[in-house]
């Protein structure tokens, strides 16, 4: 049976509220066909909007224009309607969203307004008033910009769904961009709500998204993890971008748990999805120990992205990566740029508790680095106060982690462990497995010691150039089938490789030792083999992935670092790890290293292994 126009039109909208959105698409494509061939001009421009926020939802931003090109035909020259309102309301979200033209989306959004009050359309009227205010948010104008958000959200369940929902999305991103979760926490309890009312997808996904981010900060994770996932899979079809940062929002979950892959999955897929996966991928690469990887990804975000709200997001992963590469610099710049931006968005007169604290916990951060164990603890008491406040229990954690370090540099043991006990039940019942060994690690409590070892080729790049990619590839081959054999034979567990070299495990030092001797000896037989630095420590450490295989925590970070400080063709042990081990090698005098990213030297000894 033939439908009319606005049969299918009204057909089409059933499609989309089911979750049916390519349904949805093609039944409006037939609505607009029969409107324009009756020469109903207003209903085809109607539908020809609508499949222009269908494509650029879904990321189909050059069809989303061709269909707002012939929206804006079709209305030349006719008399004003609630369509022109609805023409220039999408005429401003392209500007604020596509463009960045905040200008141009204040004057479009005043305009649609306008035109929608004279007509009496209450939705255009609420979707213009709530986009403004959003762009007053943007540029700084924050207590204005939440009046008029908290204005258009009030009234918004008089509206149809539709725009409903749209309002409620735009007023808790805009909390959430400036860091007030209190007011987020409240708009996200109504529009769940009215979600939890309505039992369609699209927008009950967008709505179990902002669910979850409220959920996460306040620690419960595991129900975070399944909201964030069913919005995932209510948005697919929907909202790429909505969805990518469902994605995202899963990754930042996991890698708080120590879910490394799982979080490493979340990120990729956001990054399919279109969303930069910064600052979290950084932070993920960070607590792998792979300190370059985080800050090139850190870096190149920051030198792409210009929005301050947008550079705000990334600074303090850029304080706590640049201060792990050993660039107090670059983490002081960051710090002074992330407070010079907070204070650009300020509520009145005051920052929102969650950028307070953000802010001090930087600073707190870089004081320790500094070493200025007075100011630090300051700042970390501020940092773990307002995340308190906030209702916060993770972040709370962590200030009260670097609190407790700050307490014990400052030789007030006491207060160290209160704030490390703290942390630690925090850590513990959240689930958050690295930040608990790492509190455990400070406490004396670490349940694993192993003796770690690390090898590198040297000047592997030079070596590459002389030898050319052939013969570098046959003699880089016969290098991974050596170390490796020597590593098992020794008792050893290789851990993992580590550019052109290994980082294994063992349970004693001795192992160790012969290990790195019987690497060093069977490389020296070859007639053609890379010279290699070794380098070893014991101490205690964690797990930092589900199988139990990779390990993180000071004493990994000290093997490392030593064996970086290692020539070529030597073995450097630290000389604590000899300390009662009886070995049948010569070992050298102690000389004392400063190794990077630790403030004391070490002494360490060169092993013969000729």
């Amino acid at each position: 049976q033939d439908l009319s126009p606005e049969d299918l039109e009204s057909y089409a909208d059933a499609a989309w509220w089911n979750g049916k959105l390519d349904e949805a698409i093609g039944l409006r494509e037939r609505s607009y066909a029969g409107f324009a061939a009756a020469g109903d001009k207003l209903g085809a421009a109607r539908i020809a909007l609508t499949l222009s926020w269908d494509q650029s939802g879904r990321g189909a931003f050059a069809v989303s224009k061709g269909w707002f090109a012939n929206a804006e035909r079709l209305l030349e020259a006719q008399p004003e309607s609630v369509e022109h309102g609805y023409l220039t309301l999408t005429r401003a979200v392209n500007a604020l969203f596509a463009e960045g033209d905040l200008a141009a989306a204040v004057e479009d959004f005043d305009r649609a307004y306008e035109i929608a009050q004279r007509l009496d359309d209450r939705d255009t009227q609420a979707l213009a008033l709530v986009g403004k205010g959003r762009v007053l948010v943007k540029r700084g104008d924050v207590e204005k910009g939440l009046a008029l958000l908290d204005e258009a959200t009030a009234g918004c369940g008089e509206l149809r769904p539709y725009s409903t929902g749209l309002v409620y999305c735009m007023t808790i991103s805009s909390c959430h961009d400036v860091g007030d979760y209190r007011r987020a926490a409240e708009w996200t309890e109504a529009a769940n709500r009215w979600c939890d009312r309505l039992d369609v997808s699209g927008f009950p996904g967008a709505c179990r998204l902002h669910r979850a981010e409220i959920m996460r900060l306040r620690g419960d994770w595991p129900a975070a993890e399944a909201q964030a996932v069913a919005a995932c899979e209510e948005l697919h079809d929907f909202e790429r971008q909505i969805t990518a940062g469902g994605y995202y929002e899963i990754g930042e979950i996991r890698r708080r748990r120590g879910d490394f892959a799982g979080a490493e999955e979340a990120y990729r897929t956001s990054n399919e999805l279109g969303r930069d996966p910064q600052p979290g991928l950084a932070l993920l690469r960070l607590a792998e120990g792979k300190v370059d990887a985080a800050l090139a990804g850190i870096t190149r975000t920051l030198e792409e992205v210009q929005d301050p709200l947008s550079r705000l997001r990334s600074l303090p992963a850029q304080v706590e990566i640049a201060i792990a590469a050993s660039d107090p610099k670059a983490a002081r710049a960051a710090a002074d740029e992330l407070e010079r931006i907070v204070d650009s968005y300020k509520i009145g007169t005051r920052r929102t508790e969650a950028f307070d604290a953000t802010v001090h916990y930087a600073f707190g951060q870089l004081e320790l680095a500094e070493r200025d164990w007075t100011a630090a603890a300051k700042c970390l008491r501020r940092a773990r106060d307002e995340w308190q406040r906030v209702g916060a229990p993770y972040e709370t954690a962590q200030a009260r982690l670097l609190l407790g370090i700050a307490f014990r540099r400052q030789g007030n043991e006491h207060a160290s462990a209160t704030e490390l006990e703290a942390a630690l039940a925090t850590f513990e019942r959240l689930g958050a497995k690295l930040d608990e060994e790492r509190v455990k690690e400070l406490l004396g409590k670490a349940e694993t010691r192993r003796t770690f070892l690390f090898t590198d080729i040297v000047d592997s790049t030079k070596l590459l150039e002389t030898l050319g990619d052939e013969k570098w590839s046959r003699l880089l081959a016969r290098h991974d089938q050596l170390v490796p054999e020597r590593i098992l034979e020794s008792g050893g567990v290789v851990v993992k490789k580590t550019g052109d070299g290994f980082f294994a495990s063992f349970e004693k030092p001795r192992s160790a030792i012969e290990a790195a001797v019987s690497i060093q000896r069977a490389l020296a037989a070859e007639i053609v083999a890379p010279d290699v630095r070794i380098g070893a420590h014991a101490g205690a450490a964690f797990h930092t992935d589900a199988d139990r295989r990779d390990f993180g925590g000071q004493s990994v970070h000290v093997a490392a670092r030593i064996g970086a400080a290692a020539g070529p063709a030597e073995i450097l042990v630290s000389r604590e790890t000899l300390d009662g081990v009886e070995t049948t090698f010569r070992v050298s005098e102690p000389r004392s290293e400063v190794l990077k990213g630790f403030e004391q030297p070490i002494e360490v000894v060169s092993v013969d292994w000729r």
